[in-house]
């Protein structure tokens, strides 16, 4: 299913002016490759945490940010658990799950994420998918 089909993902889709942005993924190169293209493409504030626990702690501790893209398999917390108090407690904040796990993708809509990502991914899907809830 591509992000275009989930259900009411232009409902969803909220329009944030100035958009803080966190990437969370423990594998490096994809992290660095989505904040780099995300920051010089889409040109808007990205962070980067390598794991589940450092984005929630950031969270926690007052750190501001609009929309969460977190992979899934990350040890210590995965995405799963990272989306599940992301939502509890910030309900607003807008999150994408990316996998590898294709059948990850009708748990995330289950567990309330907002959009699903499948990896590998083309960069222009990452932007489209950001596109709709970032003002232009």
């Amino acid at each position: 299913m591509k992000f275009s089909e989930w259900p009411d993902i232009q409902a969803v889709a909220a329009m944030i002016d100035n958009v803080k942005i966190m990437v969370v993924d423990d594998d490096k190169m994809i992290r660095k490759l989505t904040v780099t293209a995300l920051t010089y493409c889409v040109n808007r504030k990205v962070m980067s945490f390598d794991t589940g626990v450092e984005a929630w702690d950031y969270l926690q501790n007052g750190g501001k940010a609009d929309l969460v893209i977190s992979d899934v398999d990350m040890p210590g917390m995965d995405g799963f658990e990272l989306l599940a108090r992301v939502k509890q407690n910030f309900p607003d904040k807008i999150f994408i799950i990316t996998s590898g796990v294709c059948e990850y993708e009708e748990r995330s809509i289950k567990e309330g994420a907002d959009a699903f990502l499948a990896k590998p991914f083309e960069i222009s899907d990452l932007f489209s998918i950001v596109q709709c809830f970032v003002v232009q």
